[in-house]
């Protein structure tokens, strides 16, 4: 059975509140980010970490070092901080990852908050049905 994007959202959000849960605010993303990919593996999710995404400029594939954090069941994109709060940058950041790869969903999570729900958004690209 495929899964929609928003089954795998839930899925997402819900193995990102246990690794909240057990490491709290305040560490680095590389360590979120190992510990969500490892809980989302756990879970038989097919998850992709730091997926190169190439840049198309003048119909050239450019690689500009840009890596999308995590990509689970190549759908959702997740992009990690540990921010004092998410800015405009960061949206723009997950939203450039997911028009390159033409992805619908995207998740930004930032870590360094008391309550994981606080810190979480959900970045939509073109018409996704709810």
């Amino acid at each position: 059975m495929n899964k929609s994007e928003n089954e795998i959202a839930n899925q997402i959000i819900g193995c990102a509140i246990e690794v909240h849960k057990a490491l709290g605010p305040g560490l680095l993303e590389s360590a979120y980010k190992e510990c969500l990919f490892y809980k989302l593996r756990q879970e038989g999710l097919l998850v992709e970490k730091e997926k190169p995404m190439p840049l198309v400029f003048e119909e050239v594939k450019l690689e500009c070092g840009y890596r999308i954090d995590l990509l689970v069941k190549r759908k959702v994109v997740i992009e990690l901080k540990s921010v004092e709060s998410l800015t405009d940058v960061h949206l723009a950041q997950t939203l450039t990852y997911m028009k390159l790869g033409d992805y619908k969903l995207g998740l930004l999570i930032n870590f360094n908050v008391a309550l994981l729900k606080h810190g979480i958004r959900r970045v939509i690209n073109g018409n996704l049905n709810e």
